[in-house]
């Protein structure tokens, strides 16, 4: 099926879908600029946050080892996005998280599952913690994404390799517009100052619309509430980092909508 025709079947469906009543997903792809700049928190949080406000959120982990999703949060996941595309139900493979949103892995080799994400999931918002390949692009899976989201922090060395990672991804994907959030920071400020000028520089090198995710506070509760497997919306909700995390999802349930899903295979 070539772009077009696709394109054209995804509009399809989306409007038989608003016709009919059913609920079309928003799906978000949330990229680490670098290691270290805390995007599986991100995630997590944001679900969580997403869940209070009466959101079902679908949360699909591509990352591995003891910092990915399921290790830190649910031990281990029931499934994985294969168990689903080859058959079994959603809520069997699926972990249910003690904030209310399911996690489900998407194990290596899982994401060349040639399967559309809205299919197996009738909630409101499907959060990818996604894992960019050797050449800095998404799998399969997440290039479904109706946003990309990078996440860095404020410090000299994350601000530049979110520069790269943007290009990387503007180039893999033909991407026109991307979102920036900026993860730790210290103060208001400094973050607004660090997106004002990566929007810039998106702009004017690169021709590519960066838009402001907003920020998150460096919060040592965010430390304690990882440490009871809580977000920290849940776990300490009057912290600064988690009226940040609700503030945000609040903000993400009100972004445009693409009215014809985007297509972004790799050019």
């Amino acid at each position: 099926m070539n772009k077009v025709v696709s394109d054209q079947a995804d509009g399809l469906r989306y409007l038989m879908a608003q016709h009919s009543g059913m609920q079309v997903a928003h799906v978000i792809a949330l990229v680490g600029s670098s290691p270290r700049v805390g995007v599986t928190s991100v995630a997590l949080n944001l679900a969580a946050a997403l869940v209070q406000q009466g959101k079902e959120v679908l949360l699909l982990d591509e990352q591995s080892g003891a910092r990915s999703a399921a290790a830190m949060w649910a031990g281990s996941a029931a499934g994985s996005w294969s168990d689903v595309t080859g058959g079994l139900p959603l809520p069997a493979a699926a972990s249910r998280l003690a904030c209310g949103a399911l996690l489900l892995a998407v194990r290596k080799g899982d994401a060349t599952a040639a399967a559309e994400v809205r299919n197996v999931f009738q909630g409101q918002v499907i959060l990818i913690d996604a894992g960019l390949d050797r050449d800095g692009a998404l799998s399969p899976l997440a290039a479904q994404a109706d946003d990309v989201v990078v996440v860095l922090r404020p410090q000299a060395a994350s601000i530049t390799a979110a520069y790269a990672c943007v290009k990387q991804l503007h180039y893999a994907h033909a991407l026109q517009r991307m979102r920036i959030m900026v993860n730790l920071a210290a103060g208001v400020p400094a973050a607004q100052h660090v997106l004002h000028n990566l929007a810039a520089a998106g702009s004017r090198y690169l021709g590519l619309a960066l838009e402001p995710a907003g920020c998150v506070a460096e919060d040592p509760q965010l430390v304690r509430a990882q440490g009871l497997k809580l977000s920290v919306v849940e776990a300490f909700q009057t912290s600064a980092a988690a009226i940040d995390f609700r503030r945000i999802a609040g903000q993400l349930l009100q972004w445009p909508r693409p009215v014809v899903n985007r297509n972004l295979d790799t050019v």
